[in-house]
């Protein structure tokens, strides 16, 4: 058996969708005119209510929220930014300063202890590392030195056995150990 295509009806075809969407529509029209004024009215008001209703929370209200953080967001995302700009320019500063030999470094932490702490401090250098014992050494000046250490001679702390002595002005005593880096 051969069937053709004037033969074969399409099931939910366009126009029988249509003739269905007509037909409830005219069900609908005479179920509104049944209604009287007053019972229209609200009924219009509750869809007008759940319109609004459903605008408010699909599109006004989240709208609302992100526009309420966005300052708070914009302020931290700009100091994020700018601390990372002071790190780029401090990364870039200490890549464009020489490179000091393994030599050279030791001498210059020796001389930087010997300028920051004069007798209150002793560095004793063993390969890759120094130690520092510190006797009575202020707190400004070990911070100094370290960040000096660190600029010059590319030394880093490795190990810290230090204690605070007295209460106004306070001094360290103890060792620090640093990695030098040899060549």
């Amino acid at each position: 058996m051969r069937l053709s295509k004037n033969t074969v009806k399409q099931v939910g075809s366009y126009p029988d969708q249509q003739r269905l969407y007509q037909l409830k529509y005219k069900r609908l029209q005479q179920s509104w005119e049944t209604l009287e004024p007053r019972e229209q009215s609200f009924v219009l008001t509750a869809l007008l209510t759940v319109a609004l209703a459903l605008l408010w929370f699909v599109a006004i209200s989240p709208a609302l929220g992100v526009l309420s953080t966005a300052n708070v967001l914009q302020n931290s995302l700009d100091s994020q930014l700018q601390q990372m700009r002071v790190l780029q320019s401090e990364a870039k500063s200490l890549q464009g300063q020489n490179k000091v030999a393994g030599a050279a470094a030791a001498q210059a932490l020796e001389a930087s202890a010997k300028e920051r702490f004069g007798a209150s401090a002793q560095l004793v250098l063993s390969g890759s590392k120094a130690t520092l014992t510190l006797r009575g050494a202020s707190g400004d000046s070990l911070a100094q030195w370290l960040s000096q250490a660190r600029l010059i001679a590319k030394a880093l702390p490795v190990q810290a056995q230090l204690r605070r002595v007295g209460v106004e002005p306070a001094t360290w005593e103890g060792t620090l150990v640093l990695a030098v880096p040899v060549q």
